[in-house]
């Protein structure tokens, strides 16, 4: 079963800007796309690995395509088709009959190769010029420093330690038959600060941001260059450009112009209709591997079921238009930022800017096992389970003179904590090593949760040698830490002091978040076969699950609860950690002996809200609580616009900011909020499929009078695919012989 039509974006009308643009991509590419008022085509472009020489990812730039004669843009029909990827737009006497268009323009971008197309298909024949827009012309400081801006600091009263410079793109001139652009890092400003900074000049490695180029060419069949920006085609009732994007690191103007005429040769000379079917074939396959369609009975639970459903697909939909690149998704926009009311125009404006925030950025993260969509989690795994693994170790020996690995909250992509977080004191003139921010000195979970997160993607594909050489030495060496750092008390357990419970309490003893975690890692590492470790390693993970304290709990009014930690005071933030032990380390659900002290927990949390990371919704779906969790993802997937501290704006509301129903926020981060997203669809799948070992429950948490046809993924290479109507459960297991381990919860 591919995705349903029924939730293709249909629009009849033009946009007034780019907020009325769709997204589309390869994984890699991402685009923008939307028709003007005048009835051209214009996009922007993105690389997830577009870094400038500050650190920040930057759009690439925009194309805008006119044709002559102009089509009439009050005949309009845009059709985002969702099999195949692809963004149609049909100009014409009738915009309910295809037949009758007289034109149709498809953009597309390669699911295999990097390569964007436009199509332009006529009654009568047309001339169409294409025209490179760029905004990056001149040298300009930034004026405006996010958080994890390099040149970011608190402490001066400008908040910033020195000026932070836009380098311009350069067009490229001298060109045959073809038009393009590239921005080259002919400076960096980070990495080696950074490194000075904080104690990790030692560490030797390859400056990731010097001479990184990136750039994208714009070609066509017989085409005229009307300038070094504008490439116009020939006149017929076929059009068709290509882009080729580009991005090479490290390089040279030189090696790169070299290279991206040797991939527009390649682009010329390809077989298009083969591309163009295989283009097709990854989609289809994209969308068979997985789906949920959610059918409502009576009116109002139709609706809903309608909108949750959408909501699902387009959600996984922008994942897979961002998640096969080199680096992970960017939670605050990913690919798709466009010029933000308020924000001058700038494109490659995000609130909270180029870093990464782990528990942010984990949360589109969490559906894809269910989904099968595996190759998406591999951009997370590469950056932090390996790119930073040994820079990690690294800092660990040299802050603290043992082996193992702390996890950063907030790190940029080559590995180092943020200037502003860490502070501008140099790690020489230091007598504490960590950061200076207590906003997560002593947050140490994200590793914890990361390896979980691959001891989940290990469980599903059997992925032996991903087991072995990351997955195992990752949880590893991130217990070791956890070993080290804490000493035992006379009970001969850890004093986790000290610590806090992620940024919401400050000053804690024995931080839920850390306890669940370490229990549940250690437990499915003792788990594995005895060869997947040495023997050492093992009873190095059996002594510290000795040590680790139980899971805190306190009492309120004769009733008790788990809690955030053994003791915490110093609130800053609003996050319900005490239920991190429901997820996301599963250790108390619904199907539990102790679910009782996690309702208790739940039902005394203090902060609610069902929008941007907030986690209630899966704390309602893992404890199966069917009825609340569905009003949950309704919530959820209603909910399109608060501002960027994650107050509903109902000024923002009635801007209607995004006209693709996909994209939601601003919320705590920024536009479209990868967060809000990635919690709804991962709650989604909990309610239907939950799984411990080899124990799979379905429908867990799934309401009375809501049917469903799906399929999803469960490990050890399991699928489920069935349906629920009117309150029965049918389903297929595949292999058949996992089928004894199923256990339907429904009712």
């Amino acid at each position: 079963m591919s995705v349903p039509r029924a939730h293709n974006v249909v629009w009849h009308s033009p946009s007034h800007d780019s907020q009325g643009s769709v997204p589309l991509g390869n994984g890699e590419i991402g685009l923008n796309a939307w028709v003007s008022l005048r009835g051209e085509l214009l996009f922007y472009l993105a690389r997830t690995d577009a870094w400038d020489d500050n650190g920040r990812l930057l759009k690439l730039g925009r194309v805008r395509i006119a044709l002559d004669p102009a089509p009439n843009p009050s005949r309009l029909r845009q059709t985002l088709d969702l099999p195949t990827g692809t963004w149609h737009v049909q100009y014409g006497p009738s915009p309910d009959h295809r037949d009758a268009a007289q034109v149709d323009l498809q953009l597309w971008v390669d699911a295999h190769h990097p390569v964007v197309h436009v199509r332009i298909d006529t009654e009568n024949p047309v001339t169409a010029t294409a025209h490179i827009e760029l905004w990056r012309t001149e040298r300009e400081e930034l004026e405006e420093l996010q958080i994890s801006d390099v040149m970011l600091d608190r402490d001066r009263p400008d908040q910033k330690h020195a000026p932070t410079i836009i380098e311009p793109d350069t067009i490229l001139d001298d060109l045959p038959d073809w038009i393009g652009w590239h921005h080259h890092n002919t400076k960096s400003v980070g990495p080696a600060l950074t490194a000075e900074l904080q104690g990790l000049d030692g560490f030797e490695r390859e400056d990731p941001l010097l001479d990184r180029i990136f750039g994208a060419a714009i070609i066509t069949s017989e085409g005229v260059r009307e300038s070094d920006v504008a490439l116009r085609s020939r006149r017929d009732r076929r059009v068709e450009f290509q882009i080729p994007v580009l991005a090479l690191h490290p390089t040279s103007p030189a090696v790169w112009r070299t290279a991206m005429e040797e991939l527009i040769a390649s682009v010329r000379e390809a077989d298009k209709p083969a591309r163009r079917a295989a283009h097709k074939e990854w989609w289809r396959a994209f969308w068979d591997r997985s789906w949920i369609e959610v059918s409502g009975r009576g009116p109002e639970a139709t609706r809903e079921a309608e909108l949750v459903s959408r909501s699902y697909a387009l959600q996984r939909y922008v994942q897979a238009c961002a998640g096969r690149g080199r680096y992970p998704i960017k939670f605050n926009g990913s690919l798709f930022t466009v010029p933000y009311p308020g924000k001058q125009g700038d494109a490659d404006y995000r609130r909270w800017g180029s870093g990464y925030w782990w528990q942010n950025t984990r949360l589109p993260y969490y559906n894809m096992c269910a989904a099968g969509d595996y190759e998406m989690l591999q951009p997370l795994f590469r950056m932090y389970a390996r790119d930073m693994l040994e820079l990690w170790r690294h800092r660990t020996r040299r802050y603290f003179g043992f082996d193992g690995i702390f996890f950063s909250e907030c790190v940029y992509f080559w590995g180092d904590v943020f200037t502003e977080t860490y502070g501008w004191t140099p790690f020489a003139e230091r007598d504490d090593p960590l950061q200076e921010s207590g906003y997560h000195k002593w947050e140490w979970v994200g590793g914890l949760e990361l390896a979980f997160l691959m001891l989940d993607y290990c469980e599903h594909t059997e992925d032996r040698r991903f087991l072995q050489e990351t997955a195992v030495p990752f949880a590893d060496l991130t217990l070791q830490f956890f070993a080290n750092f804490y000493d035992t008390g006379e009970d001969g357990k850890l004093v986790m002091h000290p610590a806090q419970v992620l940024e919401t309490w400050w000053e804690s003893t024995n931080p839920m978040p850390e306890i669940a975690g370490i229990r549940a890692v250690a437990a499915r590492l003792l788990a594995l076969p005895e060869d997947a470790a040495p023997a050492d390693r093992r009873a190095a993970w059996e002594d510290l699950l000795r040590k680790v304290p139980e899971l805190p709990v306190r009492e309120e009014d004769g009733i008790r609860m788990l809690a955030p930690a053994a003791s915490y005071g110093n609130r800053r933030n609003i996050e319900n950690g005490e239920l991190y032990a429901v997820f996301p380390f599963r250790l108390l659900s619904f199907e539990k002996e102790d679910r009782e002290l996690a309702l208790a927990a739940l039902n005394h949390r203090g902060f609610l809200g069902h929008y941007g990371w907030r986690q209630n919704d899966l704390f309602l779906a893992y404890l199966g609580l069917a009825e609340s969790a569905r009003n949950a993802v309704v919530t959820r997937a209603g909910t399109r616009n608060h501002d960027s501290f994650g107050h509903w704006n109902p000024e923002l509301a009635q801007q209607n900011l995004s006209r693709f129903p996909g994209f939601w926020g601003p919320n705590f981060d920024w536009y479209p909020d990868q967060c809000h997203g990635g919690v709804l669809n991962t709650t989604l799948q909990a309610m239907l499929l939950q799984c411990d070992g080899r124990k799979i429950f379905l429908c867990p948490a799934w309401p009375s009078d809501w049917d469903v046809s799906f399929k999803l993924h469960a490990p050890h290479q399991t699928t489920i695919e069935g349906s629920v109507i009117k309150g029965k459960v049918n389903y297929q297991v595949t292999p058949s012989d996992r089928a004894a381990d199923v256990t339907v919860c429904l009712g």
